[in-house]
């Protein structure tokens, strides 16, 4: 399988190059592509100088800030333009450990999305405050009651999604970002029938850098489950 893993980034110079070399030396024969929104701290040149190192590493750079969600959108369509399949996603900063990529890409050989989830059973979080533990899961409990999508962690970003699948849905229509274009995704696909797996992971709070949540982003991930049931 010719798989890619998509890694949107902002400000992540003091982890983007540990995490390409950590994802190297894995073996699995990734292909990487890096979507870089302009960072001011030198994070897209980081990225185009391993680009030039390594052929199976690709850099996009935008023009500004333009949010997590269109980033994906845009990595969907170049895997799919270019025969990528399956298609992972993972955050850059360590929260998600490459070390777990090779049970996502087992598991792609039988369902058409693979979760690695911090809510089902040997899943764990770690160094999280509480308050962030409490809003996360709350979160993700809301989003099943209002859904019904029989999901433990809709808003998590460490994916694995098979080509058909992909293919299946209009991205141009999603206008979600951040948690909310995770649920939005997953729901669609679950709506149009695609099987769901979610695999045990370990998430870590990063250790270098700076979150990117904001309020607007929690607020839209709020609105979104109502938004998609009625739209279904």
């Amino acid at each position: 399988m010719k798989s890619i893993i998509i890694i949107p980034t902002y400000n992540e110079k003091e982890n983007i190059e540990k995490l390409i070399e950590e994802i190297r030396r894995l073996n699995k024969g990734f292909h990487i592509l890096i979507i870089d929104d302009n960072s001011s701290d030198g994070t897209g040149k980081i990225a185009d100088r391993l680009a030039t190192r390594y052929s199976e590493l690709s850099v996009i750079h935008r023009p500004a800030k333009l949010g997590l969600g269109t980033a994906y959108i845009t990595g969907f369509k170049y895997a799919l333009e270019n025969n990528y399949d399956p298609v992972l996603t993972m955050d850059a900063d360590f929260s998600h450990q490459p070390k777990y990529l090779g049970d996502l890409l087992e598991h792609a050989r039988e369902y058409d999305l693979v979760i690695g989830s911090r809510y089902v059973k040997h899943g764990k979080i770690q160094n999280w405050p509480l308050h962030r533990l409490i809003l996360s899961r709350g979160a993700n409990f809301y989003v099943r009651m209002v859904t019904r999508l029989p999901v433990f962690d809709s808003t998590g970003g460490f994916n694995c999604y098979r080509r058909e699948a992909l293919e299946k849905i209009n991205l141009g229509s999603i206008v979600s970002d951040g948690y909310a274009f995770q649920i939005e995704i997953k729901y669609r696909l679950w709506k149009k029938g695609f099987s769901i797996k979610e695999v045990p992971i370990n998430f870590i709070d990063r250790a270098r850098g700076r979150s990117k949540i904001s309020k607007r982003i929690i607020f839209q991930a709020f609105l979104l489950p109502w938004k998609v049931r009625l739209n279904s």
